[in-house]
């Protein structure tokens, strides 16, 4: 059992930008608050990012993600690295149970759980290096622009494939989608992709090679290799939101909690932030995410305390 005496008042389960901004926030609002994660921030991956407010000369993921912590615990927010493995409402709190078999007790309950990408098939220390050097990127939208003119690999045979290369076009002339395995294309997406000057290969991908300047792409049936700057993938995510499930949250056909759900739940004191949202995943977002999340929590327990009027 958590040897903790009293309930914490908020639990965060998640320790990216937006489980620590929502740690921040309740901490700055004079709340015991715990942060509970695994350690598998997708922050804590990026080799560095260029488009997080505030960082003109980019910042790698886990220097930011170190700022975040020391922040929060400077403001005495608790932070414990534990899987949480079980989530339930029990007797007017909420019970969780992290994998060594410990309960934590909170009495209002932030989840920014974030998600999975769905990766390449590489050995893990290879795949880890491809996105050190910069020749495999997982978010057109976050370094898109940093890649402005270069050879662009998207692998991806679906219509999620098809709409990633037609963003990355706006960047660069040189924009070729391959698939995994074989799948079509609608007629739609050929046409679109044929007017924009994206050439799709049919072949499927068998063989991935990163260098360190670049990737290399074996097809089926071809002894070359096609060689591109960077790679990347479009083939889907999965959503951490196994513990909402539990709670009787909502999930979308995506995967997602609702977009309104930083401002609450179905669930009276849950609250979401971040990739397990509906809607954009990006840092900012996940900041502001954590941001509503907290303040929301934290009137809801003035509430819950009998302070009917909660701050603005």
């Amino acid at each position: 059992m958590d040897h903790t005496s009293e309930p914490w008042e908020c639990i965060v389960v998640g320790a990216g930008p937006a489980g620590l901004s929502a740690a921040l926030y309740l901490a700055r609002f004079r709340r015991r608050v715990l942060v509970l994660h695994d350690g598998m921030s997708r922050a804590m991956r990026i080799p560095l990012t260029r488009n997080a407010p505030g960082f003109p000369e980019g910042i790698a993921g886990p220097d930011l993600i170190g700022r975040m912590l020391e922040h929060c615990e400077r403001y005495g927010a608790q932070i414990r690295e534990a899987e949480v493995v079980e989530a339930r409402r029990h007797e007017g709190t909420f019970e969780l149970r992290t994998a060594d078999g410990t309960l934590h007790h909170g009495r209002a309950l932030v989840l920014a759980t974030g998600l999975h990408m769905g990766q390449i098939p590489l050995p893990h220390d290879e795949h880890e290096t491809a996105i050190a050097a910069g020749v495999l990127r997982y978010c057109p939208i976050c370094d898109g622009i940093e890649h402005t003119g270069t050879r662009i690999a998207v692998l991806g045979s679906d219509r999620h494939g098809a709409a990633e290369a037609l963003f990355l076009r706006q960047f660069s002339e040189q924009v070729v989608l391959l698939p995994c395995q074989y799948a079509g294309l609608d007629a739609d997406a050929h046409a679109q992709l044929t007017a924009a000057g994206i050439r799709v290969l049919a072949a499927p991908v068998v063989r991935y090679a990163p260098q360190a300047d670049r990737f290399d792409l074996y097809l089926e049936g071809r002894d070359e290799p096609h060689t591109f700057d960077v790679v990347y993938p479009a083939l889907g995510s999965q959503h951490r939101n196994e513990l909402a499930q539990m709670l009787g949250i909502a999930i979308d056909a995506h995967g997602c909690t609702d977009v309104a759900s930083p401002l609450g739940t179905e669930v009276p004191g849950v609250y979401c932030a971040g990739d397990i949202v509906d809607g954009l995943d990006q840092i900012s977002v996940a900041m502001g995410h954590g941001a509503v999340a907290a303040t929301r929590a934290h009137n809801w327990l003035r509430a819950e305390d009998g302070h009917v009027l909660p701050a603005r």
